[in-house]
């Protein structure tokens, strides 16, 4: 009875409410906006209203109001950056206002308070603020240690500490992989100088402080004018080199002498020379059984790595060889120019390139070649045809179960599918004991070169990674959708086997000719194709492309020597410890490659490797969000590039 008598709520008021809870999606938190008066009052030292800004204040939006020294992301209303330089602000910095705030410490990337007269407090809570990569608080009035929390913030590039009045030692910084400067000069920091990847660093300054010590290893890299004003220090760049202890005095080698004299020996001294000599003995075995061990992984990780790859990495050393292991008569030639005229299984069939055509089969084996590459599912030779002016590329396939007519087939289907960006077969040759496909030779190598073996010097930068991955991409999906009802995987995906023009295209080579069950299910390839026994073999080849997409962040090998896990696995595990930039290949670290589109595409790679294969992309999918990925990265240089832009 009680409801019946309740006057209903008016239509207005429902319509009223979702205005109002839209609107608060479309606008900063308000426990954040409280946090960000409180953390400005604290700076100002509650003298906000003298300070000459705009907003800051519980009222407005800091995004849509445009509060002054705030910078929001463009594409959700969230607090990109906090900048507060030279505002003559005397209060306190107390970071924990804001990255006590889980929305603010997950968007806060830059905080610049530069110039200031600011002290102090809560310092270590600065480690929640997890997304930080600028941390600008130079010329202030703080003291006191730094909190070894500041260690914590693994997306910090650049730290300003300088003209302060901070003491101590610094805290744990080299474990910060992307640090690319360090300004600390002019405070009253003491101990030795933490290890840094100097060869990562840009810019670094330690000048007019205690420390004391030999400069690290690769400091010299930068000039005295880093590391003057520390009296303790010494070692290059400075002009002071660190003593050497000296030899023992005159006084002490009497004493040592008359020692030996008294408590020892001619016997002692031969058994503890017999002792020494043993013990050496066993040390230099031991030295010799690592060497072979370490010797020997290294031998098959290369060769699992490169055994296929186009390029020899020393073409001076390889002899000139035939395939003497063919057995075949002379007089059996090549065949026509398509599958369907092939006469015989003991001919070369010529599939595509009119150039080869007219080549017989016993001119091949005759012509100069070098062996390129040996891996468990074949040998790779480079043999140069002089008669028709080319050089081709041979690959024997071995162990191979697919019977010969079962291979004509897939060839033949193969040979019908064309993309700019894959490799074709331009013959082969198939018979009981032999499978060979012929490729037109690419000179410009592979990417796991590229990657793995470019000289001291080079770069590859984060633009024409990009580039390649969208280019396989591409290319990869447009093989799955056409060759999918043929049951048609590449295979075989692997770095060493996307080649370059030469044009210096990406290219997919060997799709198609390696049979799943012999590469995905194969225990040597475990490592980069693990839980893929038994699965389909499209799926493997998500999986071995998000293993392609780990080299191109990381600049790694598929096996991670330091550690013995295989690439994949590092890289989830160094996520799930929320170490993301730990990742990143040092070298786009330095060319300053935007972090969050290398995240981005992190978060592909990591989708592609998921170990349940039902959980991971399609390659469609996979293709458009790195295809989006690298329309970002253009437009952003476009902008970058562009006359009016006014960024510094």
């Amino acid at each position: 009875m009680l409801l019946a008598k309740m006057n209903p709520i008016p239509n207005w008021v429902f319509v009223l409410s979702l205005f109002l809870l839209l609107n608060r999606i479309e606008s900063v938190e308000i426990d954040a906006i409280d946090a960000l008066v409180g953390f400005f009052e604290n700076l100002s030292g509650n003298s906000s209203i003298l300070i000459p800004v705009s907003g800051w204040n519980l009222t407005s939006d800091p995004c849509e109001a445009k509060w002054t020294g705030i910078i929001c992301h463009d594409q959700i209303p969230s607090v990109k950056s906090i900048t507060f330089d030279s505002f003559n602000l005397s209060g306190t910095f107390n970071p924990s206002f804001i990255c006590n705030i889980k929305s603010l410490a997950l968007s806060i990337a830059i905080i610049s308070i530069k110039n200031n007269n600011l002290h102090g407090e809560d310092f270590e809570s600065i480690a929640n603020c997890k997304e930080l990569t600028h941390l600008y608080i130079s010329a202030n009035q703080f003291v006191g240690n730094l909190p070894e929390t500041l260690s914590q913030l693994n997306n910090l590039k650049r730290l300003e500490i300088s003209d302060n009045g901070f003491s101590g030692d610094l805290p744990n910084l080299p474990r910060i992989s992307g640090l690319i400067e360090i300004l600390a000069q002019n405070n009253q920091f003491s101990g030795p100088i933490p290890e840094f990847d100097f060869s990562n660093l840009a810019s670094f300054n330690v000048s007019n402080n205690n420390f004391s010590g030999p400069v690290p290893p690769g400091g010299d890299r930068f000039t005295p004018a880093s590391y003057f004003g520390n009296l303790g220090l010494c070692g290059d760049p400075l002009p002071n080199k660190c003593e050497v202890p000296g030899p023992t005095s005159p006084h002490a080698a009497q004493t040592s002498d008359n020692s030996k004299k008294n408590g020892s020996n001619s016997t002692e001294i031969l058994m503890y020379s017999g002792y020494a000599l043993i013990g050496l003995a066993i040390l230099l075995l031991i030295m010799l059984k690592i060497c072979k061990k370490g010797k020997k992984k290294k031998e098959e990780l290369v060769e699992e790595g490169d055994n296929d790859n186009y390029r020899s990495k020393d073409e001076n050393t390889l002899e000139s060889i035939e395939f003497k292991s063919i057995t075949m008569s002379k007089s059996e030639v090549f065949g026509g120019n398509s599958i369907e005229s092939g006469p015989v299984s003991s001919s070369l069939i010529v599939l595509t390139s009119p150039e080869v055509n007219g080549l017989k089969f016993e001119e091949l084996l005759k012509a100069p070649a070098e062996l390129l590459g040996r891996g468990k599912h074949g040998s790779v030779y480079k043999v140069k045809c002089e008669e028709q002016g080319m050089t081709l590329a041979v690959k024997r396939i071995k162990d191979w179960l697919l019977p010969s007519d079962d291979f004509k087939l897939r060839m033949k289907r193969l040979n019908h599918v064309k993309h700019p960006n894959v490799l074709p077969v331009v013959a082969f040759y198939c018979s009981r004991q032999e499978k060979l496909m012929v490729y037109e030779y690419q000179p410009n190598g592979s990417l796991f070169k590229l990657l793995h073996g470019m000289p001291m010097g080079q770069t590859f930068d984060w633009s024409s990674r990009l580039g390649v991955a969208s280019t396989i991409a591409d290319a990869l999906s447009f093989m799955h959708d056409e060759l999918h009802a043929d049951n048609i995987p590449h295979g075989n995906l692997k770095s060493s086997n996307i080649l370059f023009n030469n044009n210096m295209e990406a290219c997919i080579s060997e799709y198609g000719l390696m049979s799943v069950n012999n590469f995905y299910n194969s225990p040597i390839t475990t490592n980069n194709t693990s839980q893929l026994d038994h699965i389909d073999g499209f799926r493997g080849d998500i999986y071995a492309f998000g293993v392609i997409l780990l080299e191109l962040l990381t600049g790694k090998m598929p096996m991670v020597e330091n550690n013995g896990m295989d690439l994949a696995t590092w890289v989830v595990s160094v996520v799930k410890e929320e170490w993301t930039v730990e990742v990143f290949d040092r070298a786009l670290i330095r060319e300053g490659a935007s972090e969050e589109r290398m995240v981005n595409l992190l978060q592909v790679a990591i989708k592609c490797v998921d170990k349940s294969p039902e959980s991971r992309l399609s390659i469609n999918q996979v293709a458009g969000m790195i295809n989006n990925i690298k329309e970002d990265d253009e437009r952003s240089i476009d902008v970058s590039e562009s006359p009016f832009d006014a960024r510094k």
